[in-house]
């Protein structure tokens, strides 16, 4: 059985600023946090807890965003791969100063904590507000975040140097104003059966690159769909196949096209409803997905379902201008109210189902 070692906790493990000389103090320490913590501290508590006790596996739960929540375990060994890879990747080692602002109950935020304390980093956490990074004078080495945080948060990026952003669509125009700010930006891709992040793709500066590079240990190929399928033997003992088609260009690199289980075949051409979703991201305000209907001559044609009320009447064409023609949808609904995941992605498959109910 794993033990409190330097295995699960390094010596330098700092949490908001403090030392920790013994496993034991640690668990003082998240005693307290336990009584007196917020909501946040109370989940990064719990946590510690779990990594710290005689058990060899630890259980996660998915968002639920392409299909029911689930729950996955995973052991120690295969987290403490996850989160050597990071470091190695990133080279962020002992005394990395790392800014938890992402919610703790989920696989992302589990990691933070998980390399702070495998790593020897100084983690400070925080409520995972739109703002975080806003409201602190810190300076910090690594932060990881979601879209709607990082575009809130322009003006303070310079106070860090390294950026992980994942959880969602990365709009054109955001990817366009990291270009700008003093920051290496990554965005990344994995997933709770991966332990987060096996690939990540440099979103400004010299290296950016619209392919993913794998982490160390991993490596990629595609099955007959052409969907991507990740051998990753640190982190999970079996080849884990994935519905995300791909461009493969190498066994360490590839280029994310969409979802298998989305992608819309209009008149014979392909269409990944995440790409038109990341072009219309800024300038529709309302929650939307594009998805499809059938249609007699197209096969299948493009429609964007947008959540609001019925007074909200939005123009949509300026915002389709930027679009391909064969992209632009051919129908628009309106639904009161989409149905969302704990982590706040839209729940396409129950969304399409509603829409079938009033049509």
């Amino acid at each position: 059985m794993l033990k409190p070692t330097s295995l699960t906790l390094h010596p330098a493990f700092k949490l908001n600023g403090l030392d920790f000389s013994s496993p034991e103090e640690v668990l003082n320490f998240t005693d307290t946090l336990l009584e007196e913590g917020n909501d946040q501290e109370v989940s990064v508590a719990k946590f510690i807890e779990k990594w710290l006790d005689f058990t060899e596996e630890v259980t996660v739960k998915t968002s639920g965003s392409t299909g029911k929540p689930k729950k996955i375990t995973r052991t120690k060994q295969q987290m403490v791969n996850s989160a050597k890879a990071t470091g190695a990747y990133f080279k962020t080692g002992s005394g990395t100063k790392a800014l938890l602002c992402i919610p703790a109950d989920f696989i992302a935020g589990k990691m933070m904590v998980v390399r702070a304390m495998v790593l020897g980093w100084d983690l400070h956490v925080v409520q995972p507000a739109k703002d975080a990074l806003v409201e602190y004078d810190n300076d910090y080495d690594f932060v990881a975040m979601v879209p709607y945080q990082v575009s809130h948060s322009l003006k303070a990026l310079p106070k860090v140097k390294k950026i992980i952003i994942g959880g969602g669509v990365i709009s054109a125009t955001l990817e366009s104003q990291l270009q700008e700010i003093d920051v290496e930006a990554f965005a990344t891709y994995g997933m709770t059966e991966t332990i987060t992040h096996v690939a990540v793709r440099r979103i400004n500066g010299f290296a950016k690159s619209e392919s993913y590079s794998a982490l160390p240990d991993v490596k990629f190929s595609q099955d007959d769909r052409g969907c991507l399928l990740i051998h990753a033997p640190k982190i999970s003992e079996e080849i884990v196949i994935t519905n995300d088609l791909v461009t493969l260009k190498s066994a360490t690199s590839f280029i994310w096209l969409g979802r298998w289980d989305n992608v819309i075949n209009s008149g014979g051409i392909k269409i990944f409803p995440e790409k038109v979703e990341a072009k219309l991201s800024d300038a529709v305000v309302f929650p939307f997905i594009i998805a499809s209907e059938k249609d007699e001559t197209l096969g299948q044609r493009v429609i964007l379902i947008y959540e609001g009320k019925e007074s909200d009447v939005p123009d949509f064409k300026s915002a389709f201008e930027n679009l391909e023609p064969y992209e632009r949808p051919k129908k628009v609904y309106r639904l009161s109210r989409f149905a969302y995941t704990e982590t706040g992605k839209i729940k396409r498959g129950a969304v399409l189902q509603v829409l079938q109910k009033y049509k």
